[in-house]
């Protein structure tokens, strides 16, 4: 049965302003789920499986317990590993529109009778505001299930050339074995996506997402489930990072890795996959987005208020937390001094504070551990820097950090190289006529090549920054802040220390799913073995 797939088109993003309706009862999710405690378990083929459990907690008040994560043992990622063995010829053999339409019913779910409850659980479980939550939460990871259904109808359907008298044509076959999905805390999307674009190609999956995510990340499994994704094909593992990992990785019948989340993580991950490499029956398929150091680089033909309203944006949302969050400025020194005052201004307006007041701008960075090392980057820049706002954190109830906004005079200071992942931003100013010198400081200055852009008036210099920066950043921004990649419009992803650049939300993502079988079917076939060249003169 062949079908024509519905076309996918982008979620709308709801406002919650005050007086709407989805204000209303987003509030009454939050009130409602605060006060409970979420059982976690872990899914491993037909079976909830608990044992010793570890607190979630919300990070902008992190004594108030919101979930309770059971973790598993050795032996439950085995079972795990062999449950999705085990459903895996069946599910690779149903239909692909069959598959589809689990993810489309999910997506309906999701941004329906879900909506709520899953913006709730990422804001109460990884401090996002309303905005922040829903433009990821619900409609990001609804158009990662629909346009990946949409692009994987459009990969199957791209056939060779049949000359006459042969059929000729291509099977997008799952890989030879189980996907390992590791996921990060700070987007439920992401954690959406992962196990789910191996999945839609055929695959079965052992996912494990962040301990940090797991509110929401329970929320997802749910939802899959009531869409009808058949137990074993998706087996959701919470526990000891290091003992999930080299279970997966050593088992023989390991076929992919799709992971999101650091860069050191991601390198032990892929060296211990080389280790082990003599005893894969195929050759794992490796994926994976890490961290970036992203950058905006203005030009003086800037415009002063857009570039102020991108360094505060794009540097501040979600506290910084994200790959693509605007870390590192530069600034040239004719208009640096209108970009600060208004940058400092509008600093100096955002409130930072419990995600319920929904007139916070910040909720809390996701952890004590998180806490420690991004004051550490504080405290750094209050000693090497010149703190121009913020330059503080608190961490008496939640885990909170200041927008912080610094200038060095070193451009290969720390602070311009290192990712932090936090609300910190770093300007160094370049005198106008060193365009060149500065170019190939942002060039070189990372080894990351995630996000990032520039701004300018001067349609010369945005090609000239558009072609010195081709390597800098996957995803490329144009007078516009470095975040906020929507699937179906900016496939996601970056090259050098920043991942494999496999693009999250495209058609080249999901081929990384795929193993393709080639048919040629003759319909006469020869039944003599000589060629015409050997006839007699």
């Amino acid at each position: 049965m062949v079908g024509r797939i519905p076309p996918a088109k982008n979620e709308p993003v709801k406002s919650y302003a005050p007086g709407t309706p989805e204000r209303k009862t987003l509030q009454a999710a939050l009130s409602k789920m605060s006060e409970e405690v979420r059982d976690i378990p872990a899914f491993v083929g037909d079976r909830e499986v608990r044992g010793e459990t570890v607190d979630v907690v919300m990070p902008h008040d992190h004594h108030h317990v919101v979930g309770k994560a059971h973790q598993v043992n050795k032996s439950d990622v085995e079972n795990a590993i062999a449950s999705a063995e085990a459903a895996r010829p069946e599910w690779a053999a149903l239909p692909y529109e069959s598959r589809a339409s689990i993810l489309l019913k999910a997506a309906d779910l999701l941004t329906g009778p879900y909506r709520d409850r899953i913006n709730a659980a990422t804001m109460l479980g990884q401090s996002k505001t309303p905005h922040q939550a829903e433009i990821e939460a619900a409609a990001e990871l609804a158009d990662f299930w629909r346009f990946n259904v949409e692009y994987g109808d459009q990969m199957r359907r791209e056939q060779p050339l049949s000359p006459d008298g042969q059929w000729n044509r291509t099977e997008l076959r799952p890989l030879d074995g189980f996907v390992f999905a590791v996921s990060p805390f700070n987007f439920t999307a992401i954690a959406g996506n992962l196990p789910t674009a191996p999945a839609l190609m055929g695959n079965t999956v052992v996912w494990k997402p962040s301990p940090e995510q797991m509110l929401s990340a329970s929320y997802v499994m749910e939802i899959l489930l009531e869409a009808g994704m058949p137990r074993g094909v998706i087996n959701m593992v919470a526990g000891d990072p290091k003992m999930i990992g080299d279970t997966c990785l050593s088992s023989p019948k390991l076929a992919g890795l799709h992971f999101t989340g650091s860069t050191a993580t991601f390198q032990h991950l892929w060296r211990t996959i080389g280790n082990n490499i003599d005893r894969y029956v195929s050759y794992p398929r490796i994926v994976g987005e890490t961290g970036g150091k992203d950058f905006i680089f203005a030009h003086p033909s800037a415009d002063v208020d857009a570039l102020a309203c991108a360094i505060v944006r794009g540097g501040f949302e979600y506290q910084g937390q994200k790959c693509s969050a605007a870390s590192r400025i530069y600034m040239p020194k004719s208009i640096w001094g209108a970009v600060k005052e208004r940058a400092v201004a509008m600093i100096e307006t955002l409130r930072v504070g419990d995600i319920a007041d929904f007139s916070n701008f910040m909720g809390a960075v996701i952890s004590q551990k998180a806490f420690d090392r991004i004051s550490g980057y504080v405290d750094l820049a209050n000693l090497e820097g010149t703190v121009h706002a913020g330059g503080s954190y608190d961490g008496s109830k939640g885990w909170f950090v200041q927008p912080t906004l610094v200038e060095v005079s070193d451009p290969k200071h720390r602070l311009m190289r290192e990712e932090i992942f936090g609300p910190v931003v770093t300007t160094w100013v370049y005198d106008d006529a060193q365009l060149d010198e500065a170019l190939t400081l942002c060039d070189e200055g990372t080894a990351y090549g995630l996000t990032g852009g520039v701004f300018a008036q001067d349609r010369y210099a945005v090609e000239k920054v558009l072609n010195r920066l081709r390597g800098a950043a996957g995803n490329f921004y144009i007078n516009d802040k470095p975040t906020g990649a929507v699937v179906g419009q900016q496939p996601f992803g970056g090259g050098r220390a920043s991942g494999t650049n496999d693009k999250a939300g495209s058609a080249a993502n999901l081929m990384r799913w795929t193993s393709v079988r080639a048919i040629k079917e003759v319909f006469v076939p020869a039944t003599d073995y000589r060629y015409p060249y050997m006839g007699e003169e």
